[in-house]
């Protein structure tokens, strides 16, 4: 007869009143971790008690049953009861539901009851938030009541809300939870799985790549136009913004550029409608226009609003406010937040006011036109005053019958080709007859062409030796000339033949407008504008006036909107090239430091796969561009990119040979004045015999 199986008896369970309680020392856990005693008081105070405690009897030294009960296992849930039972929410004798054991070690049943726990699958989690959720819990309820903040809530109701596909692949443990989040980023399960499909072929399953998949496409929020229309204006006309809860994502993606595109557009019509009023001729209305697309167009100078009385007084009250403050706080590490802000109000206020608008003349207003973009930031760029030249006025003819040439009227705008040697005083030349009853006629008639032309001659001699002779004069010539072709249009007020010539760009890449080298340039020709005068026969006097310092300045300015060393298969300088090389080595010039950084866009898309891994090669070893020679060309790029950030990595064209970023091109100790000829570095300097100075020039050579 075969043996009977022995039944399992449980431990008893009964109510132990809560004073008959007692912590057990026999208790493994040591560590605190999870949740905190209080969280878990406030838990059991909403849903009682879960669990039973592991109670033993406690024994005196007889071996008998003291009343008393020990807890080894359950030591957490004792004291969040203790703790409500000290804030009198729980009576001291409220009975506990307790699991009595007797038999065995009460150093096992702790140890048991915490190796043996399985801890819940984090998909198992996140799909009962969302069985919460639907059931009518709100976000802010589903955090207080597992006391997480709500966006904690909003991250795990995402993660349930991926794919079933996906979720799948997960809970068999194909999918890290770290791919799991970045496939969050969007809605759309078939655009998911098709990203998880292509990945085995990218060989590429890193987060980042996945979330660079699902964006592929869509519109940055920290883009331009972005922020210049606005996440709340492109939701409300029906467009989808891709958020990223468990990484930084600046705003997120707008899903919709065409739809971004013409909101853009439409801003920006509506905000030329409001200077329409303004009496302009044209608005031209882009988010974004090329740079240089002012060159050839007359600028108006205007006249700049003046403060009024209580601007003027806003102004300086502000102004005062705002010392005291910054002087208040000088000596602290850190600004308090509050103070900080109000430090950001005062600087916006104060910048508001001293922004002063420009009046025009209605005259010239009318002949001219306004451009409308957004700048870098986002905001309205409002570029006024721009005359085209067409629609320049016709300038009168001299008085007296005096023309330039053979007789053609000169428009402003409109370039004349003017013979520059012969100038013509009076009438045609006279014929030999004439001439001969001419000089038995006692009437002064006007010199004939070729006598005033030798006349002349002796003087351009004569002239050019003086002015040789005076180097700051000189300098100061060849300035005003300069200022007269780079300031003004077309003003044929200096007796050099010397050209400057400003050339654009026949092909730039996107965003070259909002470069820092652009930019910079953008505001210091506009201060130059602003100090010199507005009609150009009264710029040498303004130029006299100016210090050697400031002369200097403008004439670096001046000289270096001449510069061009773009190189163009159809357009072949050698020499010119050469002698750019020579002038970047003058002033170390460093494009890494002057902003420029290798992108998809710029560079890394344009070239072939073999140009982007000997970049990735070149600034980070073999070992990186081993990790994406296997990659597709547009995958590559984008990778390169991320690799090459930072790095200082220049291309062939912009590599300067025999120049380390960061060296300087001037002698040691040599300062930028010290590099100025002697006549610009003060009076004391300059050759006292410019014949000396000559022959000091020739034996250098």
């Amino acid at each position: 007869m075969a043996n009977a199986v022995q039944k399992i008896v449980l431990s008893a369970s009964r109510d132990i009143p809560f004073n008959k309680l007692v912590l057990s020392q026999s208790n493994v856990r040591r560590m605190k971790a999870g949740i905190s005693i209080e969280e878990l008081a406030e838990d059991i105070a909403r849903r009682t008690l879960l669990q039973s405690l592991s109670v033993r009897p406690v024994l005196d030294a007889e071996g008998q049953e003291t009343g008393m009960f020990e807890i080894p296992a359950g030591g957490r849930r004792f004291r969040a009861l203790e703790l409500l039972v000290k804030q009198k929410r729980l009576a001291k004798n409220a009975p506990v539901p307790c699991v009595v054991r007797e038999g065995g070690l009460a150093e096992e049943d702790s140890l048991a009851e915490n190796v043996q726990r399985v801890a819940l699958h984090p998909l198992d989690q996140f799909r009962a938030f969302q069985a919460l959720r639907e059931k009518g819990l709100g976000d802010d309820d589903i955090a207080a009541r597992f006391f997480v903040t709500p966006t904690v809530v909003k991250q795990r109701l995402r993660l349930a809300a991926v794919s079933s596909t996906l979720l799948d692949v997960y809970a068999e443990d194909g999918m890290t939870l770290e791919q799991l989040m970045a496939f969050t980023v969007t809605n759309d399960h078939s655009r998911q799985e098709q990203v998880w499909e292509g990945l085995p072929r990218s060989h590429n399953r890193e987060a980042y790549f996945i979330r660079r998949q699902l964006t592929e496409g869509a519109v940055r929020a920290a883009d331009r136009r972005a922020q210049f229309v606005g996440a709340e204006a492109y939701e409300a006309a029906g467009g989808t913004v891709m958020r990223d809860l468990f990484e930084h994502d600046d705003g997120g993606w707008l899903q919709d550029p065409a739809l971004l595109d013409r909101l853009v557009i439409e801003k920006l019509q509506a905000e030329a409608e409001t200077l329409r009023a303004e009496g302009w001729k044209w608005i031209a209305v882009a988010s974004d226009f090329p740079y240089g697309h002012t060159a050839g167009l007359r600028r108006l100078t205007g006249d700049t609003v003046g403060l009024t009385d209580e601007e003027d007084a806003s102004l300086t009250a502000l102004k005062a406010e705002n010392d005291a403050l910054e002087a208040q706080y000088a000596e602290a590490e850190e600004l308090p937040d509050e103070v900080d802000q109000r430090l950001g109000e005062f600087e916006t206020a104060i910048a508001a006011l001293e922004d002063r608008p420009v009046r025009y003349d209605p005259a010239e207003i009318a002949r001219a036109g306004v451009f409308v973009s957004i700048d870098g930031e986002g905001a309205l760029r409002v570029e006024r005053g721009f005359v085209r030249p067409e629609d320049e006025a016709p300038v009168e003819p001299v008085a007296g019958g005096e023309t330039e040439g053979d007789g053609e009227v000169a428009f402003a705008g409109t370039e004349v080709a003017v013979q520059r040697a012969v100038i013509t005083i009076g009438g045609a030349p006279p014929a030999s007859s004439a001439l001969e009853a001419a000089e038995e006629d006692e009437t002064i008639r006007p010199l004939s062409d070729r006598l005033v032309t030798e006349l002349t001659a002796h003087r351009t001699l004569a002239l050019r030796d003086a002015v040789a002779s005076d180097p700051h004069v000189a300098f100061q010539a060849i300035l005003h000339a300069l200022c007269l072709q780079v300031f003004y249009r077309y003003a044929p007020d200096t007796c050099l033949e010397v050209t400057a010539k400003h050339s654009g760009f026949s092909a730039q890449a996107p965003g070259l407008a909002d470069t820092p080298s652009a930019k910079a340039i953008e505001v210091r020709h506009a201060q130059w504008g602003r100090q010199l005068p507005e009609t150009p026969a009264d710029l040498w006097d303004a130029l006299t006036a100016f210090d050697t310092d400031s002369q200097a300045a403008l004439f670096a300015h001046c000289a270096s909107l001449a510069v061009n060393v773009v190189k163009e298969p159809w357009n072949r300088r050698p020499g010119a090239l050469a002698h750019g090389d020579l002038l970047a080595r003058a002033v170390n010039l460093d494009m890494a430091t002057a902003g420029w950084q290798p992108t998809a866009d710029n560079y890394l898309g344009r070239v072939p796969k073999v140009r982007i891994l000997e970049a990735v090669r070149e600034a980070k070893g073999k070992q990186s561009a081993q990790l994406i020679d296997h990659l597709k060309k547009a995958d590559m790029a984008k990778e390169a990119e991320r690799l090459l950030e930072g790095t200082g990595w220049l291309p062939e064209p912009l590599r300067l040979a025999g120049i380390e970023p960061g060296t300087q091109a001037t002698g040691e100790g040599e300062t930028e004045t010290d590099a100025l000829p002697a006549f610009l570095a003060g009076e004391d300097e300059a050759a006292s015999d410019p014949d000396e100075a000559q022959s000091r020039a020739i034996a250098a050579e």
